[in-house]
């Protein structure tokens, strides 16, 4: 079994972005709604990065309980008095909002996450020249670690904006075999024991178990929650990374599942730095266009 180790290619990744991003002042918005435990680690880990890389960094936070149409009146202020160089709804918005109304009111030349119809459309058919940063993401991981994916067949769980819909745009423009579940799917295992790629972004912990698997899978694990589960005890071997953070958990039982894997990523440190690094690259890329 090898981890994935998205930390340390995030970090390669920024490193050689670093020289291309220092030739302009870019900047970088955040629109907040309301906002837990992981949202927030994830708007550190973003801020941290773009303090790195010298790209200013706004933050609008806005009261969870703000109307649909006011978020759009104060995204339009934003985009066009603060014109930063790039646009990120933080999601999810609360349920009341209009998710995709929000989203699509990002203009595609800012919209760093690739998530407005347009945008996700563009890409869908081939004519982006950027990539929602999830299958950016795994794509990295997949060419730094040698992992043949093209002739595979892919198992996504959860079908989400962030995760399963760019990812199933991506694999059927590839033309790549899939299957894309929802989480009320009736019983996700009788798909995930036949994949030999599974990716998972539902958000639950423990979703997927060993028995869910089988030997040789490729496990790219998406989701991030918090999890009351107690920390993992001494006699569990694994990632450094995972024992950092007891709250932060994915949707993989990583001590079952790494029994089977060939390859899997850990939570934290697998996906989600790489996934900010894309966002930073996505940024530099459309500032180029």
């Amino acid at each position: 079994m090898t981890i994935l180790d998205g930390r340390t290619l995030a970090q390669k990744i920024l490193t050689d972005l670093k020289p291309e991003v220092g030739k302009r002042k870019l900047s970088l918005a955040v629109i907040v709604v309301g906002g837990d435990a992981v949202i927030q680690k994830f708007i550190a880990q973003k801020k941290k990065t773009a303090e790195d890389l010298g790209v200013d960094f706004w933050v609008y936070e806005h009261d969870a309980a703000i109307s649909t149409n006011e978020l759009r009146k104060r995204l339009s202020i934003i985009v066009h008095d603060a014109d930063p160089d790039g646009v990120i709804i933080q999601l999810p918005l609360p349920g009341h909002i209009s998710a995709q109304y929000i989203l699509n009111s990002v203009p595609p030349q800012k919209d760093v996450d690739v998530l407005s119809a347009r945008a996700i459309g563009d890409f869908a058919v081939g004519k982006s020249k950027i990539e929602p940063p999830v299958v950016g993401a795994v794509k990295a991981l997949f060419e730094e670690y040698n992992i043949d994916y093209r002739s595979k067949y892919h198992v996504i769980v959860g079908a989400g904006t962030l995760v399963g819909k760019p990812m199933a745009a991506w694999l059927l423009n590839e033309k790549i075999s899939f299957s894309l579940l929802e989480e009320r799917t009736a019983d996700i295992s009788e798909f995930t024991k036949k994949a030999d790629i599974l990716v998972s972004g539902v958000g639950k912990p423990g979703l997927i178990t060993g028995g869910m698997v089988k030997d040789g899978v490729v496990v790219i694990d998406c989701g991030t929650s918090v999890s009351h589960q107690p920390p993992a005890t001494s006699d569990q071997p694994e990632a450094g990374s995972q024992k950092l953070a007891a709250a932060l958990a994915g949707d993989v039982d990583f001590y079952s599942v790494s029994k089977k894997a060939l390859f899997i990523t850990p939570v934290p440190g697998g996906i989600g730095p790489l996934t900010v690094a894309m966002i930073f690259k996505n940024l530099a890329a459309l500032v180029k266009m």
